[in-house]
């Protein structure tokens, strides 16, 4: 028989149809039977192609599927990433008749003790749109895919008997235009699946207000039936609705999450409750909790796993949670939909401030009105009870968790009437929190002002102007993005953050790289857009995260680490000074160690005797006597002397060094050049032009030569392998122009000149009329080690700014490097508050950073001397930045994925004079001008020696 196409399920404007109201996530006398495990599943290409109705399907021939889950992930069709474009043509309401649609079916026996109760079928998240049946018998649809969604189905089962639940899952909906969040589109029931067991009688409504000053608090619990709320540990016992004081209790705050067990005892049953006493308020322009200003160091998380997608597990979660507490940030933006409701139990449990976004995102249409472009549907009145409905369900959900401070009407949607209509439910609802939307840009309808990827400069000037955007709270709900190798200048946010009260920090770009585990070829890769075969798809742009998408850290989470710690340790030889940056907690829960280091090598260790520092407080500790000698430092160590819920006793959560000698000589290469110069390199090329210009840069005469030494085809480097933050802003694309990724290199002279041996080269790109004249001066030291004094200028019409300045050469692979000079990790000039001066050892591989798209990485800024087997390469006195890996530059710059990399037998060196810093400009402001390369004289001098 034909199927007749039901255009109802997938034009719909609503969220549901014949949907109970979402109950809050509560920990009642509810029976369940969770569904989550297999279910008999079929794929169709279209909703036409569906066969039958799922009044009786014959389930003979299907295959089973993992509930919660996504089908692109088991096997069925394939994931595709867009940032904005919507992979469908932009017809709202309407979706393409080609819509996969999943159909699940499960049988399930309805427990034979619930009789008298209500039997409600809940799902906590299905994507997209999806309708059930209960044998037979349609009961209703609903979409907002991140939202749960219960449905009565007391007068169609029984007691004792199976029932057969079959559920129609499509792909794209009217939903999905208010769906087009920056991350993979999964589809399927991906969020856990129960059956209810209720009372009749059961509170299916409780709102539990509770508040804080000064010492004491109110405690009032709402409930749609009545009964008695009892605390024991408080010593209270109160009917519901009605305000009563609290006269003596601990607040709960990110730091110090007190919670305290409650239970609101009713004819239908009990509820479980857990308390936190806080408030949230705004005073003088500063948003506060329990009347201290909040620092927001936070990170945008987005639900994934790189093998189950969204369909995390409560261990994922919980690792997520821990990872964050360990770090030290004390606040999440669940971008951009709401978490599953465990996350948030966890939130209140460990401590995480938490700003609670509803599912919304409509970025495909762009921020502004522009006709004849279809409206927004944050500016469609047909959408207006559809995005209140998805706020409502959100509210309702998470109303009581002490964890949320803020709700978030969504993301880059532009401005709408609907917007405002949002805003207005939510303060009706609940006028405890405060209410933010970052694209309200003249701060029309919200309680804080918010902006994404700000520049320093317009940071301090709205936190000089104390009146500008109404005066609100000024918070970064995005910054520091963290793709790729990146994001640098974290420290100079942090400062102004301090430094402005009004501008209350913000929330890193993101939490995890997106990266899909999938194989190719036989080798295992994380895949990003494009990997699948998606026609449209934003590439490695869902590869952003502080974590690699297997939770490890990345380089950018070690920095952000370091600048958001709370302590902040510093002095000189006259002492240690130590600032306590914590919000609540003073320093008596730490233990402070001490370890005295000379050339790399420690001399002394021991404990450091630290008073007890109040938050905000500074304090100046007496160092213990040290013999100072050349590369003497001081490193101080904060760790938690006894263990909590989400690290061990001796975990570390701050720490600082103090060099006590006083460096001279070095000429400390920082990563940017000297300013430019209007010296030509003509007459340094002139004065030199004495010898045969064919002798190699490495040749020598009276045994100077280093390639004795195995070094070989030693060159002038002006290239690195572009970091997204280099790509996607077009930086690269202005070196490529001007040639720096195809330099050739001349020898212009070689002779002796005043006991050294010089040679003069040019390095240009063909077809154009620049070039850097270096001139390579190479001598023997007293003690046998060949010194190289380079000096470099630019001659003709350079560009402006270089990727790196350096020398570049070949040795025979190479097992094992030793260094003295920062690390354990990468650093570069604005991402260095994590490197710490030290001796380091690793091997070839372990310098190298695993970006899931290969780029420039593994750089050790300001080494003083590096052993790679046999050959010593030591500043004379000049710092260097030092990389070291088992393939070129180009092969780095042309890989797709890190199989694309293979080791031969050739180990590249790196000695840089400088190397442009990372910043954020993949998707934030340009980097900064102090961080810039720019093209002009420079030099360096290193030694080498077996």
């Amino acid at each position: 028989m034909p199927v007749t196409y039901d255009h109802s399920y997938v034009e719909d404007f609503a969220s549901g149809a014949g949907v109970l109201s979402p109950r809050a996530w509560l920990d009642d006398d509810a029976a369940r039977v969770p569904l989550s495990g297999e279910w008999s599943f079929r794929l169709s290409p279209s909703l036409a192609e569906a066969p039958g109705d799922l009044k009786d399907p014959d389930v003979s021939g299907w295959d089973t599927i993992v509930v919660p889950g996504h089908w692109q992930l088991s096997g069925y069709g394939a994931p595709a990433y867009t940032n904005i474009d919507y992979p469908f043509p932009v017809d709202p309401p309407h979706v393409p008749t080609a819509n996969p649609t999943g159909d699940y079916v499960r049988t399930v026996t309805v427990p034979a003790d619930w009789d008298g109760r209500r039997v409600i079928l809940r799902f906590e998240g299905v994507d997209s749109r999806f309708a059930v049946f209960v044998n037979g018998e349609p009961i209703g649809w609903s979409s907002g895919s991140r939202l749960p969604t219960e449905f009565d189905l007391t007068e169609l089962v029984a007691p004792g008997n199976e029932v057969k639940i079959a559920v129609r899952v499509h792909q794209w909906s009217a939903g999905s235009y208010v769906e087009d969040q920056d991350m993979w589109w999964l589809s399927g029931i991906f969020r856990e699946v129960n059956l209810l067991g209720l009372n009749p009688q059961a509170p299916t409504d409780v709102f539990v207000h509770a508040t804080y000053a000064d010492g004491s608090g109110t405690l009032k619990v709402d409930s749609d039936v009545p009964g008695t709320v009892v605390v024991e540990e408080l010593g209270l016992e109160f009917p519901t609705g009605f305000e009563t004081p609290v006269p003596s209790v601990e607040p709960w705050s990110a730091e110090s999450p007190r919670l305290y067990d409650a239970v609101l005892r009713t004819a239908g049953g009990d509820v479980r409750l857990k308390i936190g006493f806080r408030t949230i308020a705004i005073v003088d322009g500063v948003l506060t909790v329990n009347g201290n200003r909040v620092l927001f160091s936070g990170v945008n998380r987005h639900e994934f796993h790189p093998d189950r997608g969204r369909a995390l597990t409560e261990q994922d979660m919980l690792d997520d949670v821990l990872i964050m507490k360990r770090a030290g940030i004390n606040a999440v933006r669940t971008s951009h939909y709401p978490p599953h409701p465990h996350f948030l139990d966890l939130c209140d449990q460990y401590g995480l401030y938490v700003v609670d976004e509803c599912d919304l995102e409509t970025h495909g249409f762009g921020y502004e009105p522009q006709p004849p472009k279809l409206p927004n549907p944050v500016m469609d009145p047909r959408w207006e009870a559809d995005l209140v409905e998805r706020m409502r369900r959100m509210v309702e959900r998470d109303k009581n968790h002490p964890s949320i401070v803020l709700w978030s009407l969504g993301n880059e949607c532009g401005m709408g009437d609907n917007l405002k209509s949002m805003y207005a439910f939510t303060h009706d609802r609940d006028p405890s929190r405060p209410v933010h939307y970052e694209r309200d840009t003249h701060a029309e309808f919200v309680d804080v002002y918010s902006q994404m990827y700000t520049s320093l400069e317009k940071v301090t000037e709205i936190g000089e102007d104390p009146t500008s955007y109404r005066g609100l709270p000024f918070i970064l709900c995005e910054y520091g993005h963290a793709m790729g190798n990146g994001p640098g200048g974290l420290s100079d946010y942090r400062a102004l953050f301090e430094k402005y009260p009004r501008c209350q920090g913000g929330f890193i770009w993101e939490f995890i790289d997106h990266g899909l585990r999938t194989t190719v070829d036989g080798q295992e890769i994380y895949a990003y857009g494009g990997d699948f075969g998606e026609e449209i798809h934003d590439g490695n742009f869902v590869c952003d995260g502080l974590l690699f998408p297997d939770r490890t850290p990345s380089p950018g989470m070690h920095e952000y680490v370091k600048v958001i710690e709370p302590l902040v340790i510093g002095g000189d030889s006259s002492g240690i000074t130590i600032t306590n940056r914590y919000e609540v907690l003073d320093t008596s829960h730490l233990t402070f160690r001490i370890v005295t280091e000379v050339g790399g090598e420690r001399v002394n260790s021991g404990t450091l005797t630290v008073p007890t520092i109040a938050p905000g407080e500074t304090v100046t500790v007496e160092l213990p006597p040290v013999d100072v000698q050349p590369e003497t430092w001081v490193t101080v160590t904060a760790e938690l002397t006894e263990a909590t819920p989400w690290a061990k006793a001796g975990h570390r959560v701050a720490w600082g060094q103090v060099r006590l000698d006083h460096p001279t000589g070095a000429r400390h290469i920082a990563g940017t050049a000297a300013p430019a110069s209007s010296a030509s390199a003509s007459a340094a090329e002139a004065r030199h032009a004495r010898s045969d210009a064919g002798e190699d840069v490495s040749a020598g005469v009276a045994g100077i030569d280093v390639e004795s030494l195995g070094v070989r085809n030693l060159r002038l480097d002006v290239w690195r392998a572009p970091i997204d933050n280099d790509v996607i802003p077009g930086v690269s694309t202005a070196w490529i122009e001007a040639g720096l990724h195809r330099v050739q290199h001349r020898v212009v002279s070689a002779g002796l000149v005043d006991g050294a041996w010089e040679v003069v080269t040019r390095t240009a790109p063909p077809a154009l009329q620049w070039g850097l004249v270096a001139t390579w001066r190479w001598t023997h030291a007293q003690d046998g080690s060949v010194v190289l004094d380079l000096s470099v200028e630019p001659d003709g019409q350079y560009p402006a700014a270089l990727p790196r300045l350096g020398i570049t050469f070949e040795l025979p692979k190479v097992s094992q490097i030793e260094w003295f000079g920062t690390g354990p990790g990468e650093a570069y000039v604005d991402t260095r508050a994590a490197a710490a001066v030290g001796k380091y050892s690793a091997t070839v591989e372990q310098l190298q950073t695993p970006y899931v798209r290969p780029q420039e990485n593994g750089h050790r800024i300001d080494t003083r001397w590096a052993q790679l087997d046999s050959l010593r390469v030591e500043a004379a006195p000049d710092l260097f930045g030092l990389t070291v890996r088992d393939w070129t530059t180009a092969d780095l710059a042309n890989a797709k994925h890190a199989p694309d990399l293979v080791a031969g037998d050739t180990t590249y060196v790196t000695l840089d004079l400088a190397q442009a810093g990372i910043g954020s400009n993949s998707c934030g402001p340009v980097l900064p001008t102090q961080y810039q390369l720019k093209t002009a004289p420079a030099s360096l001098s290193v030694k080498f020696s077996r």
